[in-house]
């Protein structure tokens, strides 16, 4: 190093976006541009899938295009654990993070050009499982910019969050708008360049990590290394059988998902509580995520419906003219986005400035479940259909509640990961709250074949009041999960 460079900075001691550490803004816009190529594909995804030939996309039904969309949800998250197994056992966070989001790309290349369902299997499996390395150890990543302490972390997540849905909003919106003038392909190609963008602006700012993730935690040896890879390979090969053998077919595949992912929750948590690694505190701490881990995966199991449900609903029942103009059904995808980029900042700055007085995490999920039921329970005005369709200020409205409800729960979520998590399982845990993501956007395609577009009442209200009873459960086990936390708020 020459006299004329400086070092990198300790994050700890960085207050140089937004006061928060700078390496922050990296994360910040990784995540972004890997969520604009994510919400713009998975935007027009189900209509591609639904839709007949004639208007460019499978002709499949409804019921397999929700169930692939739920699937392929579902394990975008599930994947967090591959992703997070590989960052503390071979690779490191910020290297995992790189090539998942180069696979990533690749992904959604092969949606753009490969035909058929040929590109939508290789093209959603690619892009399942780098986006679920990316988010992991992105998450992870945030994490370890902040000491044990320091009162600026929820803030920085929620920074970070704004980031995600910056992406979240162009990606649907471009997507949408390339889908509607070129076709599906053209979409899907716009949301690979997206990724490529993020690729190019990572490289850039890798060194403002400075070393941050560098290394596993917990590096496995070589032999045994050559034993998971061929498990790997084994259970590909099973499911590739089942597969062909039509076990698992478009229909079942969101249950199929569902399953996996209750395994590897039930799984993870035995293995996690049961190592001689962590203290009685961190296991104190990982029992109290249990309920926590509920009431997110019932959360999700709404929230992603954003993309089933909604999509559905959007495209057949709302009212779309704008000044004469019928925009996509796929815009709709970009309202949420929207109400998270103004409000955000607000919460960040309450939750800033409330510091110890904020309400205790288990509440705020409460409250995030509860809103949730809401705005389910918000759609029954409209569930008759009516001769115009239903206004877009109604279902801005909803989701509106979809947004207060996510910002109650969702960064927050990301943030008492890395709060709870023992040393040991330090990226892992934060991989526990992805599989709660996972058993949730799994369970709204599952939840979604029981959607019927004849009588909607009956949906919108069972599903609403199941998502508020979650939130009373929690708010009647918060002094008990906050004595578990054992000092963690």
């Amino acid at each position: 190093m020459s006299e004329l460079e400086s070092p990198p900075r300790s994050p700890q001691s960085d207050h140089g976006f937004f006061g928060q550490p700078f390496a922050l803004a990296n994360l910040f816009g990784v995540e972004m541009w890997e969520r604009f190529s994510f919400y713009g594909m998975q935007g027009i995804l189900a209509y591609y899938l639904y839709y007949s030939a004639t208007d460019g996309g499978l002709g499949l039904s409804e019921t397999s295009a929700v169930s692939i969309v739920g699937a392929y949800g579902g394990m975008v998250y599930l994947s967090t654990i591959l992703g997070a197994w590989i960052a503390d056992r071979i690779l490191g966070s910020e290297r995992t993070l790189f090539y998942a989001a180069v696979l990533v790309m690749l992904g959604h290349i092969a949606l753009s050009v490969i035909p058929g369902l040929a590109g939508v299997g290789v093209g959603l499996v690619a892009i399942a499982v780098g986006s679920g390395g990316l988010k992991a150890n992105a998450t992870s990543l945030v994490g370890d910019l902040y000491s044990e302490g320091d009162e600026r972390r929820d803030a920085g997540f929620s920074i970070f969050y704004m980031g995600i849905n910056l992406g979240a909003f162009v990606g649907p919106l471009l997507t949408g708008w390339a889908q509607k003038n070129w076709g599906f392909h053209a979409g899907f190609a716009l949301a690979a360049i997206g990724m490529a963008l993020g690729l190019i602006q990572y490289t850039v700012g890798r060194k403002r990590l400075a070393g941050i993730g560098a290394r596993p935690l917990n590096p496995l040896a070589g032999p045994v290394l050559w034993r998971y890879a061929a498990g790997g390979v084994a259970a590909l090969v099973v499911v590739a059988v089942l597969c062909l053998t039509g076990v698992i077919t478009a229909d079942n595949l969101s249950d199929v998902v569902v399953g996996l992912t209750i395994v590897a929750a039930v799984g993870y948590f035995a293995l996690i509580l049961s190592s001689r690694h962590i203290t009685s505190t961190e296991r104190s701490r990982v029992i109290a995520f249990i309920p926590m881990f509920l009431a997110s995966a019932a959360f999700w199991s709404l929230f992603q419906q954003q993309f089933t449900v909604v999509a559905i609903y959007a495209d057949k029942f709302l009212d779309r003219n704008l000044f004469g103009w019928e925009f996509p059904a796929s815009w709709v995808q970009s309202i949420n986005p929207v109400f998270i980029i103004v409000f955000a900042g607000v919460f960040a700055a309450m939750w800033t400035k409330l510091g110890p007085r904020q309400p205790s995490s288990p509440l705020k999920f409460a409250a995030g479940t509860t809103i949730m039921g809401l705005a389910f329970l918000a759609f029954l005005p409209f569930a008759g259909g009516g001769a115009n369709g239903t206004p877009l200020l109604g279902l801005a409205f909803i989701l509106l509640l979809f947004t207060f409800a996510e910002l109650f729960l969702s960064p927050v979520g990301l943030s008492l990961s890395t709060k709870l998590a023992p040393k040991a399982f330090h990226t892992q845990m934060v991989a526990l709250f992805f599989l709660s993501v996972a058993l949730g956007s799994s369970l709204a395609g599952t939840l979604a074949k029981h959607y019927d577009t004849d009588d909607q009442a009956p949906y919108f209200m069972w599903v609403g009041l199941a998502s508020i009873t979650v939130g009373v459960v929690m708010v009647l086990l918060a002094p008990w999960i906050s004595k578990m936390m054992r000092g963690v708020h």
